[in-house]
C-alpha cells in the first residue's frame, strides 16, 4: 500500500495506467506505485521532443524497481485512438494516471501542431476509452499552472476563471479542464485535474529552467534570465508531487460542483487541483542558490520578456491542504541541492 500517512490507501492488488511513463513526472509517479507492489501499465510515444536516452533510462529504473512482474511497458501514442481503445479492452484498469502532454510553453509558438494533437486529439481519445472501463474508479491527469495565464489574482484559486491563456500550450490545458468536466458530467467518470507549478528534481526535463541553468553553469555559458529577472515561479520538488498525486488518487470525487464560476450548476465527478509549493521565488533567488549548491558562478544575460510567458505563478493550496491533509516539505535549497547531485552523477 501507498505510504502509512495517506489518509486513504491504494488497495494492493489495483492495476493502474500511466500515460507519459517515460516521462519526468510520469516516471517518479510510476517508480513509487511500483516500489509498493502495485501494478503499472506504462505508455509513451518516446517522441524527441527532448534527449530520448534520458526517457530510454527512466524506463530501465521502472524495470528494476519493485517487481518485474508488476511493470509493463507499451510504446504507444495516444493520437492512435483505435490502439488506445484495445488498451482499455486488454487491461482491467482501476486508476489511470495521466501525465502525457507535449510540454512547454516556448515550443508551442514554434511547433503548435503538436499540441493539438498531443494535448487534445490524446486526451479525448483517452477520455473516449475511458467510458468502456467498468472498473475505472478515478482519472488523475496533468493540467498546469500556465491556465491562470497573467492573472494579478495572488495567489492562484482554483475558482477562478481560466479563460484569458497567453499560450496555446495553457490553452489545450484549460480546453483538457472543459473536457473532462463534460466527460464526468455525461459519464459519470471520476476525474481530477491537477495544476502542477514548476516541477523540478532529478530526472527532470531538459527544457525546464533548473536544467538549463544548471548545464550552462558548469559549462561556464550564459544563461539567459527573462524580463530582467523579473519573475516568480512558485518551484515544487518532484518528491512533493508525487505524493500529491497519490493522495489524490485516494480521495475520490463525487458529485461535486467545481469552480462554480465557470460551469454554473452543472453537476460532476470532476474538480481540478492547485500542485504547488505554495512559496514562489524569484528567478534571481533561485539563480543564487543553484550557484551555492554547484560551488559556482553563473554567467548572467538579461533579455526581454519572451511571448507566452507569465512574471509570477504562486499556488492557493487551500482546498489540497483540506482534501488530502499534507503540507509540502522540501525546501528549494535542499530540492536543488539533491538535484545537482543527480545530475553530476548521470552526467558524470
Amino acid at each position: 500500500m501507498i505510504g502509512s500517512t495517506l489518509k486513504k490507501t491504494l488497495p494492493p492488488d489495483s492495476t493502474i495506467l500511466v500515460t507519459g511513463v517515460a516521462g519526468f513526472i510520469g516516471s517518479a509517479v510510476a517508480e513509487k506505485l511500483l516500489e509498493n507492489k502495485i501494478s503499472v501499465v506504462g505508455i509513451d510515444n518516446l517522441n524527441k521532443y527532448y534527449d530520448i536516452n534520458l526517457k530510454l533510462n527512466r524506463l530501465k529504473r521502472l524495470a528494476n524497481s519493485g517487481s518485474n512482474k508488476n511493470f509493463d511497458f507499451i510504446k504507444m501514442n495516444l493520437c492512435d485512438g483505435n490502439a488506445i481503445r484495445d488498451l482499455f479492452k486488454n487491461h482491467s484498469f482501476d486508476y489511470v494516471v495521466h501525465m502525457a502532454a507535449q510540454a512547454g510553453v516556448r515550443y508551442s509558438l514554434e511547433n503548435p501542431q503538436e499540441y493539438i494533437d498531443s494535448n487534445i486529439q490524446g486526451f479525448f481519445n483517452l477520455l473516449e476509452a475511458s467510458q468502456s472501463a467498468a472498473k475505472l474508479k478515478h482519472m488523475v491527469y496533468a493540467s498546469s499552472s500556465s491556465v491562470y495565464g497573467g492573472s494579478k489574482n495572488i495567489p492562484f484559486s482554483e475558482s477562478e476563471k481560466v479563460n484569458r491563456p497567453v499560450s496555446l500550450y495553457a490553452a489545450t490545458k484549460a480546453s483538457n479542464e472543459l473536457m473532462a468536466f463534460a466527460y464526468s458530467h455525461l459519464h459519470g467518470i471520476p476525474i481530477t485535474g491537477v495544476r502542477l507549478f514548476t516541477v523540478y528534481g532529478p530526472w527532470g526535463r531538459p527544457d525546464m529552467a533548473a536544467f538549463g541553468f544548471l548545464r550552462k553553469i558548469l559549462a561556464s555559458e550564459e544563461i539567459e534570465i527573462f524580463n530582467n529577472g523579473d519573475m516568480k515561479r512558485d518551484f515544487t520538488y518532484i518528491n512533493d508531487v508525487v505524493e500529491a498525486i497519490l493522495r489524490i488518487l485516494t480521495e475520490i470525487p463525487s458529485k461535486i460542483l467545481t469552480n462554480e464560476q465557470n460551469y454554473e450548476n452543472a453537476e460532476s465527478n470532476s474538480r481540478v487541483l492547485n500542485i504547488g509549493n505554495g512559496s514562489p521565488v524569484s528567478l534571481m533567488e533561485f539563480v543564487s542558490i543553484l550557484e551555492k549548491c554547484i560551488g559556482k558562478k553563473a554567467k548572467i544575460k538579461f533579455v526581454k520578456f519572451q511571448p507566452g510567458d507569465v512574471k509570477s505563478t504562486f499556488a492557493d493550496m487551500t482546498e489540497f491542504k483540506r482534501l488530502t491533509e499534507f503540507e509540502f516539505r522540501t525546501p528549494l535549497e535542499v530540492g536543488l541541492t539533491k538535484f545537482v547531485s543527480w545530475y553530476t552523477s548521470y552526467f558524470k
